[in-house]
């Protein structure tokens, strides 16, 4: 029972930290929309998803540090979500000075991504408020 409790909250803990991953993509392309030569920059989600959740099945996977010398110690820690595949965001019409930031999409991605952040949220507090209330025992 519990092994499919922690693959419930793993998929929402991947699912939530994508989103927030990808709100500070399109925050730091919102940020720099005046700025010259700056390329805009995002993700899939759906794919970052299956791909997270595929490689993990409910565990973190583990991210191994490079050692550049003889003596240098051997490190593993919890993956970050910093893998995530960013690309470049193809221009719907060109800038003079090369910035590819259309602040129309970067503000309806923005909402977009949060509206989906919250309804993640709230979903996963009913799923947890379900869980406690199921434990309570009909005396309290």
């Amino acid at each position: 029972m519990f092994d499919r409790l922690d693959a419930l909250m793993s998929f929402h803990q991947q699912a939530l930290g994508l989103r927030a991953e990808r709100q500070q993509v399109l925050a730091s392309n919102i940020a720099n929309a005046d700025t010259p030569g700056y390329q805009a920059r995002d993700f899939d989600f759906s794919s970052a998803l299956a791909k997270a959740t595929s490689a993990s099945a409910g565990a973190p996977a583990a991210l191994s540090l490079a050692t550049p010398r003889a003596g240098h110690q051997a490190a593993q820690g919890a993956a970050t979500l910093a893998g995530v595949e960013l690309m470049y965001r193809v221009p719907t019409q060109p800038s003079l000075d090369g910035n590819t930031v259309d602040m129309d999409v970067e503000r309806v991605s923005f909402a977009y991504n949060s509206l989906h952040y919250e309804a993640s949220l709230e979903l996963l507090t009913g799923k947890i408020q379900g869980l406690r209330l199921a434990m309570q025992s009909e005396n309290s």
